[in-house]
Formats: C-alpha cells, sequence, structure tokens
C-alpha cells in the first residue's frame, strides 16, 4: 500500500468507528474507538481462519507501518504539544514536587518492581525472557497516558489538583521513561559500556537539557509571536515549533518529549496570554484541539488494529494476564510510598492513591516502545504483553474509573459531614 492510501484507510476508520460510538455507544472518544476496531480485530482473524483475504490484506497494511516510528519520531511530538498548551503552569507549580517525584522516582521504582515481578513470574509459567528484557518490559509500560483519562476526570467531577497531577505526570513522564529505555536497552544490546556515570550523565544531558533546550525554543517562538497577530502565521510557528524543534532536539539527542512540553507550556501559558490576540487565540486553540482529535483517533484505532500482527500464542497470552495485576502492583506501590511520605508536609485529595493507581492508564507509547526492541521471539513475547497490559488498561480501568472517582468523592463528603 502507498502511505496515502494507508492514511486514507486509518482516517475513514475512525471517522467511520467515531460515529458509531458517538451514535450508539456513547463511550468516551479513546476507549470507543480502541474497542470498536479491537472488536473489528477478533472479527477478522476469525474470518482469517475461514481463509478470507480481507484479514491479509489489514496485516499487510500493519506491517507497512512503522508503529515505533509513527508514533515516537511523528505522532508524539504533536499529542504533547496539545496537551500541554492548555495546562496551566502556576497549576503545575503548586503540585511540582509531587509531579517531579511521580515523573521520576515513581517511573524508576516502577520499572524495577514490574521487572523483577516479572521475570520471577514469567519463569513459573515456563517463560524464558532475561531479566534485563523484563526490566526494558518495566520500564516501557511504566508511563502513563493522559489521553483516555482527563476527560473522564472532568466528567466525573474529580478534585483540580488530582487533575494536575495526572496531566502533569502523564506529560513529563514520557520523557524519562524513555531514558530509562534507553539506558537498559544498551545494557541488553551490549553496545557500549554502562557505568552509573555514564547513566547519570545521558539523564543530565536528556532530561535536564531537553527542559533547556525546551524553554530556549519556546521563548524564540513566544518572541516570534509577539511581533506579529496574523493567525495563520502563528499557527504556522507552533507547528514549526513542534516539528522542528522536535527534530532538532532528536538530532542533539536531548529528550524531545519533555522539550516540547516545555515549550507547550510556554506558549499555552505566555503566548496565548502575552503575545496573542483573542482571534489568533481561537484560531490556535481550534487548530490544537483538532489535531489532537483527529491524531488521537487515529493512533487509539491503529493499536485496536495492532491485534492483527501480535504472535498469538498461549504462553504469551499467560503472561499478558499474569503481568495486569504485576503492573497495577508496581503502580500502587510506586505511587503510594511516596505519597505517603509525603504526607507529613502537605495533604492529598480523598483516594488520590486508588485513583491514581487505577488512573494510570497505559497507551501507544509503550506498544512503540515495545516494537521498537530489536527483532526476536523475547521482542514477540513482550510485545503481545505489552498489548494485553494496554487493552485491558483503557477499557477496563478507563471504563471503571469514573464511578471510582465519585465512589470517592462521595466518601469523602459523607466522612466531611459526620465530622462536622
Amino acid at each position: 500500500m502507498q502511505l496515502f492510501d494507508i492514511i486514507a484507510l486509518l482516517i475513514t476508520f475512525a471517522a467511520v468507528f467515531s460515529w458509531i460510538n458517538h451514535r450508539f455507544l456513547r463511550l468516551p472518544t479513546s476507549i470507543g474507538l480502541m474497542a470498536i476496531a479491537l472488536s473489528m480485530s477478533l472479527g477478522l482473524l476469525l474470518l482469517g481462519t475461514i481463509g478470507h483475504p480481507i484479514e491479509q490484506d489489514l496485516e499487510k497494511m500493519l506491517y507497512s507501518i512503522d508503529f515505533d516510528q509513527t508514533l515516537l519520531h511523528g505522532m508524539l511530538s504533536f499529542l504533547l504539544f496539545a496537551g500541554a498548551l492548555h495546562v496551566n503552569v502556576q497549576d503545575l507549580a503548586n503540585q511540582r514536587w509531587v509531579i517531579a517525584t511521580l515523573a521520576t522516582a515513581s517511573v524508576i521504582g516502577a520499572t524495577f518492581l514490574i521487572g523483577f515481578g516479572t521475570w520471577f513470574t514469567f519463569s513459573l509459567i515456563g517463560l524464558d525472557i532475561p531479566l534485563i528484557y523484563c526490566l526494558l518490559f518495566g520500564a516501557l509500560i511504566s508511563p502513563t497516558d493522559p489521553i483516555a483519562v482527563l476527560g473522564i476526570l472532568k466528567s466525573a467531577g474529580a478534585p483540580k489538583a488530582l487533575e494536575t497531577k495526572i496531566t502533569g505526570e502523564s506529560l513529563f513522564n514520557d520523557g524519562i521513561a524513555v531514558v530509562v529505555f534507553l539506558v537498559l536497552l544498551e545494557i541488553a544490546s551490549g553496545t557500549g559500556t554502562v557505568t552509573v556515570s555514564s547513566v547519570l550523565r545521558l539523564f543530565a544531558v536528556e532530561a535536564i537539557g531537553g527542559v533547556v533546550y525546551g524553554f530556549a525554543i519556546g521563548t524564540i517562538a513566544f518572541w516570534a509571536l509577539k511581533k506579529i497577530d496574523n493567525y495563520s502565521v502563528e499557527v504556522l510557528i507552533t507547528l514549526a515549533l513542534t516539528t522542528g524543534g522536535y527534530t532538532l532536539a532528536e538530532k542533539l539527542h536531548l529528550s524531545a518529549p519533555i522539550a516540547i512540553v516545555v515549550a507547550g507550556l510556554i506558549i499555552g501559558n505566555h503566548g496565548r496570554r502575552l503575545a496573542m490576540s483573542e482571534r489568533s487565540r481561537e484560531h490556535l486553540d481550534t487548530f490544537w484541539e483538532l489535531v489532537d482529535e483527529v491524531l488521537n483517533a487515529v493512533l487509539f484505532v491503529l493499536i485496536g488494529l495492532e491485534v492483527l500482527v501480535l504472535s498469538l500464542r498461549e504462553e504469551y497470552l499467560l503472561a499478558g494476564i499474569v503481568a495486569i495485576p504485576l503492573v497495577l502492583m508496581a503502580r500502587l506501590i510506586s505511587v503510594g510510598l511516596p505519597i505517603g511520605l509525603m504526607r507529613f508536609f502537605r495533604s492529598f485529595s480523598p483516594g488520590v492513591v486508588t485513583i491514581l493507581t487505577w488512573g494510570g492508564l497505559r497507551g501507544g507509547i509503550s506498544v512503540a516502545l515495545a516494537l521498537s526492541l530489536p527483532a526476536s521471539e523475547i521482542r514477540d513475547a513482550l510485545v503481545t504483553v505489552t498489548y494485553i497490559v494496554v487493552v485491558f488498561s483503557v477499557l477496563v480501568q478507563g471504563l471503571t474509573l469514573a464511578p471510582l472517582v465519585r465512589a470517592k468523592a462521595t466518601r469523602a463528603e459523607i466522612e466531611i459531614d459526620r465530622l462536622n
């Protein structure tokens, strides 16, 4: 298939599935699209068992799409910028220590908890995966995805502080998780000598360098926006910032995700308020909201279709089912422990650990990182396990999160009434 044919097919699927979801299912958009795409994929797999060619045609199309390149080096820059554009910097500053802890220490802690847990558990079910690859699985499955969960939190009436924690963590932990993943991948591949100093240097260059670089390009874009009042040119500047800034960050070996988040925060706060007219703000917001919704629709359709190219061996499926509670337990510990310590210094919303644990949905970046592993049977196993965890996360956790938030809020109100 030609590139235009692939894009046309994915957008058509996204449009049709969105209509079906809006007309009949009424699920949150990302959850509904993924559920419909997954259902269609499973139906096509059944047709494939009786020799129907359509499943094979779609499978060829999916093999021709480099999911890793498409998401990590394409769509991610747009999604992160669009997400950061409407985040209030002051709200982030108020929660800075919580967000910084969740995006760094919690990600690293979850990586090792999941890594050692899956290494031990997989061996019990007869799946021999080396420890370093189990740690790689821990790194790729640790980052959370805000796309599906934020709309649910708002509709459920979650506290603003809780929304900020989840948004801030999700925006920044992608960059940290990618750095951890790259360090572990270098160890696994044996391409170089890995020492404590080299790891710390990599973190400093990637993470801190990404922040500084993102601040620099965001400031340059802010200056350019302030000098003009033409919404079409201003939208082009933000597009150049997102695409050119991300590409250059990768060339400089800096954390491109962190850089784009920082740049997006600058434009979304100072740029929108101080460098744009009301008309420009409306056009900019409309443009990036549309980009965000279209790309999210295509992404979740693509995730749903990816089941067609998975290696569905029995031991891989069992490993995926076993990994679900391990990932949730690691999330609970890696979030609950630091928040428990911080309770000595500050207060938190009722049920914050439970909601952060259950609301830590996994998404496309986990699938993309798994698919970026070197081709092997280990990669096939980890891709399948990752996919199962992501599907459970989006569908089961996503659909039950709103009732959980409401239940916690109701319980808090009852406690307040009782104390009064």
